[in-house]
């Protein structure tokens, strides 16, 4: 019972400090006669530590019987892209970031076990933010992913 409840809070602090999406669109890419179609869908989050970021996220979702129970385990499909939307300011957590960079983004797309990530790096040498996105697994995660770079530029302002 005991470690029932350390899973589950493990679980709730895995998804504490990262971005919330919201839902751009959806297109559906194949028919199901029952449940909900399979579909590719759109959604957006800003950096919750980079203000004046936002990336958008295409994701294939599963569809059916499963799928419209939630029981369905999504694809590894995902592309992501990043823009600058104001004027960027770096606090020092994110100029002094670790190699590993900075999950700001989570989704599950499976029941339990396996999810999307975003993870934020920062390369000094270029001044750009790089985002990565990809898909993992307890046991085993895929090698697919999708990468996208925010230059990190004075906002011109037009008077």
């Amino acid at each position: 019972m005991k470690k029932g409840w350390i899973f589950l809070f493990g679980l709730v602090c895995a998804t504490v400090g990262s971005a919330q999406a919201e839902q751009v669109g959806s297109v559906d890419t194949v028919f199901k006669l029952l449940g909900p179609d399979h579909k590719i869908v759109v959604e957006a989050f800003d950096d919750p530590d980079v203000k004046n970021v936002t990336c958008y996220i295409s994701r294939a979702k599963t569809g059916g019987i499963k799928g419209g129970l939630g029981l369905a385990e999504d694809t590894a499909d995902a592309a992501i892209s990043c823009q600058q939307v104001g004027p960027i300011e770096l606090s020092d957590k994110i100029k002094n970031g670790k190699a590993e960079g900075d999950v700001v983004f989570q989704k599950r797309t499976s029941l339990v076990f396996k999810k999307l990530q975003v993870v934020r790096f920062y390369d000094a040498k270029r001044n750009s933010l790089i985002y990565l996105s990809y898909s993992d697994k307890v046991i085993d995660g895929s090698p697919k992913n999708a990468l996208s770079a925010v230059p990190i530029m004075p906002w011109a302002e037009t008077k």
